[in-house]
């Protein structure tokens, strides 16, 4: 097989990168579903077959990308050898079909197998003319002169260049029409040919480079000139390459001085300008070609592309360079000794390497053409890496990628090599003569501008032909003299069809097959899904056989020798079998295609004989009924009698006549088939063994001698019986695993039959027992299978063997012999099962125990003292066992609780268990604790005595009374607490950092005798918990800062930078070991701080000072003793650590008594400022800190408050309309009499009442409200909207006192304009003094949420929960009814910038 390429895999598994468009735009042509209601695209035209009399169209590339859709399909290929087939199934056929004597159909059948592994690829590429094109050029060329074709450039247009300087631009649609002439003669013989093209990403632009060396651009949607370039490089050199980059603005350049510009496109002030910058100069070697990566619409975004990345081919190296965002050289590889006549050539692709895609440059010069791959890491490194290279056999000219697996070459005789690039595989050469291609050598040798160019330069031109190919949208084109031919990757279909058109049906199903399995390279056009891929190409496959059968049959040879018609046939059949079974469609090999079959003997007898090496490897198992039958009468007609055996054997005959295959087989001495015929079709084991014996009994009780055929059939005999003994199939094969017991009972007891059988069975007894007891090579296992078998059938009630007894005696001595140590546990086993089987009486029990405990076998032991119930016996036996010792409390359980024992065997085993629990403790001390709640909670106090060992009395009280010691057996058992505090005494003995955990989850201890046990051992954090516990929380706090003054002592005294082995009580006390006293420090300090702060809420002023002043003075005066620069780092943490205390105190503790406390301090008092400034200056910090937070608090409600009232009063000091003229009660106008001086009342729903009208109708309510200004202000309700809302007036005053929803928002009380003046004053007086009822305020309320969301004081509100009565009234004014401000969904907290600080 053919080695796979390094980065395959990652190809294979990163292809779907590449999968550029939908795998629906694939279906329609996947099923062969004509579109009918859009007119044909371009890629529909190219697909399809050319008929030499239709008219060529050029395909719309821009509708289908025909190289996505074949980037897609290689995710379909694996990477493995095209081989196909089975060839494990080949050689078997081989080494069977060489023991039977139709050897010539079996090595035909191999030789047609082998030619389906072959490696077919077909016809890849479908090579067409755009006739179109092509006529319009010549004819160009005859009537405008416009000359011969020179140049070529493909994107959504073609356009081409000639040597009189025009550009023929012609559209890719059907008629491919000229839609552009660029250029006159005049400017073409100023400027020379044209001598590069090249169109931008967009197609709305086109470069032209001209052999004098100058560039023009065009608009390709109107044809204008934009830009003449004639300065951009050195007068008098060619233009050999002018190419758009990815970015609209910058283009390259290459002259055939060998140097490469940097093309600057502007336009300023309406003005276009070209800026040119020299990328490469020539004197360095020259530049013969460049290539810059063009990234397709989808990788757009790859880390790769804003870097502008521009290959170069010099005459000696490659480089690689960066054009943004400033120029870097990324890599240069030189080429090595190559021909001077070889042309460079390069071409860049995205390609799929190790799961991500990146660009990969191909480049050549000669014949080795190198891949480099370029790549980002995660840190934004660039790495170029070189690739695998590829070797040819020819000097290339030309390198295209059809995709990002396939590559097109063409060499310098003008054929192109379709390759494979992971593999390397060639799929297809094709000639270009016919093409007559344009080479570029005039433009490299600059003719026309006098032939001033190096030697070198002008040799490398000689084979020169880079403006003539051109790729684009998984296509290539290639111009020439006369025509322009583009080459496309064919379809799968398209390439099966084309053998198919060709009669050549083996190789169309080779190729087939490969597309199936996914091995295929090249492919276009098939499913990514591994299952649909395989369904669509099988359909195919059977359609190709059935072509194939009725081909063979319709041109079969009417005359001639049998022999020919068998060779025609034998070139067929074995095919059509061999991809049927690899399609796994029997059903349509021995149905539709052997009915066609039938039809022509010499056909069904090959089809028949063909079967043989298939059916004799396995590959098939099952035939149909009529094929099975056909099968065997073919065979037997024609004398194949071994054939017909060998192939029973291997098959299901279960639906066969039984009885005619038996009498067919005995006819003919097939004793093989006929065994097998029995076994498999009816289970039977016993009835061929019974047949043969019929026939070579006789002879053998007459004493006759056998004939050769007797000999046959009793040596097939014995070997029938050993495989049945031995669970063996005969003749090959494995007896089911439920019938192996049964099937050797049946052969065994076949021989009671008579008594001669009887004799017999009882001399193969005797010789198994002399041969296996006195030999010593066998294993115990072998000997004990051999006295299990014959003690089981000893056993049986109708026995009628005789083993003598001694002989199970020196058995039982071999298995129990105490000097062979080995095999112990093999030979225990051995005998266990001897003895379950019903060995047991063969031996005498006393010896046999003896022997059993002199050899250790518990188990055996075990055994026999179940039988004799001596439980407690076995209770030994578990304890000497040292494999089973764990199972021992089970056993004891057990026994203990489960029914079907005796009292007095319960009570013997508690007895045993009893006497043995110090040893049960030290095997699991858990498990013995369980067992002891379980069954032994009154005895507790006896088994702590019994034990004798404090740590064993530790482990088992540990397990007893710990809940964080798995599962808890104290829920069924409650001890008396002197046990716990014996338990937390052994704690402070053995485990002390388990101590106070064991204190704070168990409630069972007494707290005055639990202090005194931890006081002597010295288990201060324990008893501070205790002391806390029993409410002595000043006690508490000084165990603790005794403990934290230890430390500080220590942390003091010492070196605070190393660290000193500690004591045996600190290590008791602390968690680590390894920890500094630093740590050891800041821990004792947490411990204090969390006791303090947990009782500091229960006492009175004077009480935490006598916690928190002696805390903080324990941690100020070592601070003293630290000098010097070695202590510096330990007096910054140690201030550290007292910032934390002043911190955590100050919220229990004034401000000025802890300043106080500190001046007045011993240590500070006498020192000077400096030394408590950094703690005075924390303190501040603080405080500014809150009395920052506090003004801003207060800021914040003034300003929301003086907003709320000011708005609030502007909306009850506007003006009320009334609707109507008139009193809405009595329905006269306001003003009644033009002397009278009556009161009005208008409400804001527009309704005018007189003041007299509404008392008469008592809906008003007369009271005085709380919090009005004036006295004798009512309360008022609109009569007519209360009468609507169905409101009596008795329930007015409740709504009212309840702040619900008003009809009014207001209520003006106001007097007739003709008043005196006095009543005006007074009124005015009135109108001053106007305020808000409970109805304006929730009005009030609701507008205010209206007019801009929550205010900050809500906010402020929310965040407080303030539930003061002082406050409900204003702060309930921002409470909707709805809940809480942060419940709305357009909620949003606007902060301001924090004010810019000026240091």
């Amino acid at each position: 097989m053919m080695s796979e390429s390094p980065d395959t895999r990652s190809l294979v598994s990163a292809s779907s990168q590449l999968n550029l468009t939908e795998i629906e735009a694939i279906d329609d042509k996947e099923f062969d579903i004509p579109q009918v209601d859009t007119p044909p695209t371009l890629e529909s035209i190219l697909n399809e077959p050319e008929e030499e009399d239709e008219p060529f169209v050029l395909e719309d590339t821009c509708l289908l990308n025909t190289e996505n859709i074949d980037a897609h399909s290689c995710e379909t290929s694996s990477l493995a050898s095209s081989d196909s087939g089975d060839r494990a199934h080949l050689k078997r056929c081989k080494a069977n079909a060489c023991t039977h004597e139709h050897e010539r159909a079996c090595t035909h059948t191999r030789r047609k197998a082998i030619e389906t592994n072959a490696t077919v690829h077909g016809s890849v590429l479908r090579h067409s003319t755009l006739k179109g094109v092509s006529a319009q050029i010549v004819s160009a060329a005859e009537k405008v002169d416009a000359g011969l074709p020179t140049a070529i450039t493909v994107s959504g247009v073609i356009a081409v260049g000639t040597s009189h300087g025009l550009a023929l631009v012609f559209g890719k649609d059907q008629n491919q029409a000229l839609r552009l002439c660029l250029g006159t003669t005049a400017t073409g013989a100023e400027y020379g040919a044209v001598s590069a093209l090249s169109i931008n990403r967009d197609c709305t632009r086109l470069l032209c480079g001209f052999a004098k060396g100058q560039i023009t651009m065009w608009d390709l949607a109107n044809g204008k000139l934009l830009r003449t370039i004639t300065d951009a490089h050195p007068p008098g050199t060619a233009i050999l390459h002018v190419e758009f980059t990815d970015l609209p603005t910058l283009a390259v350049c290459n002259d055939s001085g060998g140097s490469v510009f940097e093309l600057s496109f502007r336009r300023v002030m309406g003005m276009r300008t070209c800026e040119s910058r020299c990328l490469f100069s020539g004197s360095k070697g020259e530049v013969c070609c460049v290539e810059p990566l063009h990234a397709a619409a989808e990788l757009k975004d790859h880390p790769i592309t804003p870097y502008c990345l521009l290959a170069m081919a010099s005459l000696t190296k490659i480089l690689v360079i960066g054009l943004k965002p400033s120029l870097k050289v990324w890599m240069t590889f030189p080429y090595g000794r190559t021909d001077p006549a070889s042309v460079p050539v390069l071409a860049w692709q995205f390609a799929a390497v190790q799961k991500a895609v990146n660009p990969v440059v191909a480049f050549c010069r000669g014949d080795t053409v190198h891949f480099l791959l370029v790549k980002k890491d995660e840190s934004g490194t660039i790495h170029v890496i070189k690739q695998r290279q590829l070797q040819l056999s020819c000097d290339l000219i030309s390198l295209t990628w059809l995709n990002s697996r396939t590559l097109v070459l063409m060499d310098s005789s003008e054929k192109l090599h379709v390759l494979d690039r992971p593999s390397q595989d060639e799929l297809e050469t094709l000639d270009l003569h016919e093409v007559q291609l344009v080479y570029n050598s005039s433009h490299f040798k600059s003719l026309a501008t006098g032939g001033n160019v190096s030697q070198a330069l002008a040799l490398v031109g000689e084979r020169a032909c880079y403006q003539s190919v051109c790729s684009y949208a998984g296509q290539i084109f290639y111009l020439g003299t006369k025509s322009v031919h583009i080459m496309t990757l064919r379809s799968w279909r398209e390439r099966v069809e084309h053998f198919l058109k060709q009669e050549r049906f083996t190789e169309a199903l080779s190729l087939a097959w490969s597309f199936h399995e996914g091995t295929a390279k090249a492919v276009l056009g098939l499913f990514g899904d591994p299952l649909k891929r395989k369904a669509v190409v099988a359909d195919k496959m059977v359609e190709i056989l059935f072509q194939y059968v009725e081909r063979s049959l319709k041109k079969c040879p009417e005359q001639g020798k049998i022999q020919v018609l068998e060779q025609h046939f034998q070139d067929m059949v074995p095919v059509v079998v061999d991809y049927c079974l690899l399609l796994q469609r029997t059903d349509l090999l021995f149905n539709q295609i052997y009915s066609r079959l039938l039809e022509n003997p010499v056909a069904r007898g090959v089809f028949l004989e063909s079967l043989e090496p298939y059916i004799l490897s396995e590959r098939i198992g099952c035939l149909t009924a009529p094929v099975m039958r056909d099968l065997l009468s073919y065979f037997q007609e024609n004398g194949m009698m071994e054939s017909v055996e060998g192939c029973l054997v291997h098959m299901d005959i279960t639906n066969l006549d039984i009885q005619q295959v038996v009498r067919m087989c005995w006819d003919n001495q097939l004793y093989d088939a006929m065994i097998y015929v029995f076994n498999s079709g009816m289970n039977d084991y016993i009835s061929p063994m019974e047949k043969l014996f019929q026939v070579i009994g006789p002879p053998l009780q007459e004493g006759k001698p056998l004939t050769d055929e007797q000999v046959i059939m009793g040596n097939k005999l014995l070997v029938y019986i050993s495989c049945s003994l031995a669970g063996r199939a005969y003749p090959l094969g494995d007896i089911p695993e439920d019938l192996v017991p049964q099937v050797k009972n049946q052969t065994f007891e076949d021989f009671k039959n008579d008594k001669q059988a009887l004799e017999y069975q009882q001399r193969i007894v005797d010789i198994l027992l002399k041969v296996m007891v006195d030999n010593s090579d066998f294993t115990p296992s072998q000997v004990g299978c051999l006295f299990t078998f014959l003690a089981r059938q000893l056993a049986k009630p109708d026995n009628t063997l005789f083993v003598n007894r001694k002989l199970f005696d020196q058995v039982l001595e071999f298995l129990c012999s105490p000097d062979d140590d080995t095999r112990h546990t093999e030979r225990q086993q051995v005998l266990l099962e001897l003895l379950q089987v019903g060995g047991v009486v063969q031996f005498d029990q006393g010896r046999l125990l003896a022997l059993a405990e002199k050899a250790e076998f518990y188990q055996i032991c075990e055994f026999m003292y179940e039988q004799k119930h001596l439980y407690d016996r076995i209770i030994d036996c578990y304890l000497k066992d040292p494999l089973r010792k764990e199972e021992i409390y089970n056993y004891v359980h057990n026994i203990l609780s489960l029914p079907g024992y005796s009292p007095k065997d319960k009570q013997t085993a508690r007895r045993k268990a009893l006497e043995h629990v110090k040893e049960l403790v030290r095997i699991n001390p858990a498990k013995t604790a369980e067992l002891v709640a379980g069954h032994f909670g009154g005895e507790v106090e006896c088994i702590i005595t019994a034990l004798q060992d404090d740590y064993l009395v530790f482990q088992l009280l540990k397990n007893l009374l710990d809940p964080s010691e798995g599962p808890n057996p104290q829920a069924v058992l409650t001890l008396r607490p002197d046990l716990h505090e014996l338990l937390v005494g052994l704690l402070c003995r053995f485990c002390p950092r388990q101590v106070t955990p064991f204190l704070q989850t168990s409630q069972h201890y007494r707290l005055e005798e639990t202090i005194e046990i931890t006081k002597k051992h010295d288990l201060r954090e324990a008893t501070s918990y205790l002391l806390e516990k029993k409410g002595d929380v000043q006690g508490a706090f000084q165990v603790l800062l005794q403990t934290l003054k230890t430390k500080l002592h220590t942390l003091t005294q010492e070196n605070p930078e190393l660290a000193r082995p500690r004591s045996e009580d600190e290590d008791a006390e602390e968690a680590d070991d390894d920890q500094t006293p630093l740590s050891v420090v800041e821990e004792a300090l947490i411990d204090l701080i969390q006791l303090c702060h947990r009782n500091s809420h229960g006492l009175n002023q004077q009480q935490r000072e006598a916690l928190w002043f002696p805390l903080l003075e324990a941690m100020m005066s070592p601070q003293k003793l630290l000098k010097g620069p070695s202590a510096k780092h330990t007096s910054e943490a140690l201030k550290e650590l007292t910032m934390k205390v002043l911190n955590s105190m100050s919220s229990f503790i004034a401000l000025p008594a802890i300043i106080q406390r500190i001046l007045q301090d011993p240590v500070y008092g006498k020192g000077k400022l400096a030394e408590i400034q950094g703690l005075i200056l924390g303190m501040l910090e603080t405080f500014n800190y809150e009395q920052t937070l506090l003004e801003t608090t207060t800021s914040l409600l003034n300003s929301d408050l003086h907003w709320s009232l000011a708005h609030l009063r502007k909306a009850v000091s506007r003006g009320l309309h009334p609707r109507q003229d008139h009193c809405n009660i009595c329905l006269q106008q306001y003003k009644r009499r033009q002397e009278s001086e009556e009161e009005i009342i208008i409400f804001s729903c527009g309704h005018l009442y007189h003041c007299q009208c509404l008392q008469r109708k008592e809906q008003g309510v007369m009271g005085k409200e709380p919090g009005l200004v004036g006295d004798g202000v009512h309360s008022w309700s609109c009569y007519k909207c209360t009468s609507r809302q169905g409101t009596r007036p008795a329930d007015r005053v409740s709504v009212v006192g309840g702040r619900m929803r008003a009809t009014s928002l207001a209520q003006t009380k106001v007097t007739s304009a003709y008043r005196g003046a006095d009543t005006e004053a007074h009124g005015r007086k009135d109108l001053a003094e106007v305020t808000l009822d409970s109805q304006q305020i929730q009005a009030w309320d609701q507008l205010r949420c209206m007019y801009r969301g929550p205010s900050r004081l809500a906010i402020l509100t929310d965040i407080g929960h303030s539930h003061s009565s002082e406050k409900a009234g204003l702060l309930n004014t921002a409470h909707p009814p709805t809940g809480s401000i942060y419940h709305s969904e357009n909620f949003s907290l606007k902060l301001s910038p924090p004010p810019v600080v000026e240091e």
